[in-house]
């Protein structure tokens, strides 16, 4: 279950419908402006510690090229940063699924999207913890 470098492969992404679906129906969501954070600890078809997708509102952002920049931002965010929970996950030996939503209402910078998406997987890190502590009891 590692990944060498800051890569961001296939078996990353997020793309299986019934845990998209499960995602949105069962996870939990927490607020890290300008992102919307959807997660859920589940078993992924897939052996990485966890699959992610990124979404921007057509409602928000009429435009193709605009929603493609700002998920493109999120990406390399993420792709930056994912190693703090990666680690948390491999120790935990937990699995999960991540949707990331673009809530702001204009494009920002990618600094204010990294700043963002830092304070989004510290959390998520706590989760993860908080997480291993109640099956822990069980």
């Amino acid at each position: 279950m590692h990944q060498s470098g800051f890569t961001f492969g296939k078996s990353e992404k997020l793309c299986r419908r019934k845990i998209i679906d499960q995602l949105f129906g069962k996870g939990n969501s927490f607020l890290a402006f300008p992102l919307k954070v959807q997660f859920l600890f589940t078993e992924l078809p897939e052996d990485v510690p966890a699959q992610v997708m990124f979404s921007v509102s057509k409602r928000r952002f009429k435009r193709a090229v605009k929603r493609n920049l700002l998920k493109r931002r999120m990406r390399e965010a993420f792709r930056l940063n994912k190693h703090q929970l990666h680690e948390c996950a491999q120790s935990k030996s937990l699995q999960m699924a991540i949707a990331f939503i673009y809530i702001g209402d204009s494009i920002l910078d990618y600094h204010t999207i990294e700043k963002g998406m830092k304070k989004a997987l510290i959390k998520l890190t706590d989760e993860m913890k908080k997480n291993d502590t109640i099956q822990s009891r069980d």
